[in-house]
């Protein structure tokens, strides 16, 4: 879709980054991070740490957006849109979560927007889901200067590939804005396409809304024994075991979820952040996930439950070579349940089980969402 239809329905145009699944790159840490790492440049050792730069955003907003339907057209309709935005700290405070609901002429919008730090590059990353459509595209990458954040991205517009730029300012103890804009010259010049300015009206989130149901399992705290093939399809047997904890709670009034893993074993601690949401066109569940190394989501695996089981389906790069992976979850019993990744080099004849998650429950579904 580009960025024609996302007008249509009122989409800021962050994105999500295009980047390896990250539970093959913990498998095989030769593979490297992902391709969308070229997007976030490392900086020097003197770089400053902007692990708190969106700290302001977080509560409860009224926002006020102004759309222009064609940023390059000085005649262009506009449409302007009210609602609230909650934005809460997840991962320890490694990650933001901001809902966001509106009303506007075409009546009821809801988005999601996913904010991840990397820490070697000292970059934030935007990684965007919408309400009516929620696929992830590429997304906004950048970082704060003089209290001004600025982050970046490539999109199509009228088929024509453009510059996207985020724009965060005027940020004042209960108020700020957000501006988004087009560049169709490589950046010398820009054409505002959104504006969203954010009065503070909470500190804490609204109650949730109606949701799918095929998460509630998997909802709470966990209890988590892992064990991993060291080298995946390379004919070795050799498996390590960690354990650790996984706590999974509900977000998007229950359309998504964030599981946050951590366990510990031969070679140290792996900590994980998965984000599954659901999209009520296609009629899918889609997952993915990311590390504290490495602050952007991977590419995302898509899937459907039957019959109390999910399997999620991506294509990788491993080691050079092309294969298919699949990510499978189930409840076993009210109080049990069990996770497994799979490699397959040959198409999906051939499936070879890499990582398996068993989980003991804890506590019961958090009521914070």
């Amino acid at each position: 879709m580009d960025l024609m239809e996302r007008i249509k329905i009122w989409t800021p145009v962050f994105g999500a980054v295009v980047a390896a699944a990250l539970l093959p790159a913990l498998l095989q840490p030769a593979c490297g991070a992902s391709s969308a790492a070229s997007l976030s440049p490392i900086n020097g050792a003197g770089e400053r740490d902007g692990s708190h730069d969106f700290d302001f955003n977080h509560g409860v907003w009224h926002t006020h957006i102004h759309r222009t339907l064609d940023p390059f057209n000085p005649a262009s309709e506009s449409i302007d849109l009210d609602g609230t935005v909650n934005t809460r700290k997840v991962w320890g405070g490694r990650a933001a979560l901001e809902e966001i609901e509106t009303e506007g002429p075409q009546g009821h919008w809801e988005g999601m927007t996913l904010f991840l730090y990397n820490p070697q590059a000292h970059q934030w990353s935007m990684s965007f889901l919408n309400g009516k459509e929620p696929n992830l595209g590429l997304p906004l990458v950048g970082s704060f200067h003089d209290g001004v954040g600025e982050l970046f991205s490539q999109d199509t517009f009228r088929n024509r590939s453009i510059l996207v730029r985020g724009k965060w300012s005027a940020i004042a103890a209960d108020s700020h804005q957000y501006e988004e804009s087009y560049s169709q010259d490589g950046g010398a010049s820009w054409h505002q396409a959104f504006l969203a300015k954010l009065t503070r009206t909470q500190n804490a989130l609204a109650a949730p809304g109606e949701a799918p149901h095929d998460f509630d399992f998997d909802l709470g705290q966990w209890q988590t024994h892992s064990k991993r093939l060291l080298h995946p399809l390379s004919g070795s047997n050799t498996w390590v075991e960690l354990d650790g904890e996984t706590d999974v709670a509900p977000a998007w009034g229950g359309r998504a979820n964030l599981a946050q893993y951590h366990a510990d074993g031969p070679a140290g601690r792996i900590e994980l952040l998965s984000l599954r949401w659901y999209n009520p066109v296609a009629h899918q569940w889609n997952l993915d996930f990311a590390t504290p190394g490495v602050g952007v989501l991977g590419v995302p695996g898509a899937g459907v439950f039957r019959d109390g089981r999910a399997d999620f389906f991506d294509q990788e790069i491993i080691d050079g070579k092309s294969i298919l992976v699949r990510f499978s979850i189930w409840a076993i019993d009210a109080n049990s349940a069990q996770s497994e990744q799979a490699f397959s080099p040959d198409g999906g004849k051939t499936w070879e089980v890499n990582w398996v998650n068993k989980y003991t429950r804890k506590t019961s579904p958090s009521a914070k969402n």
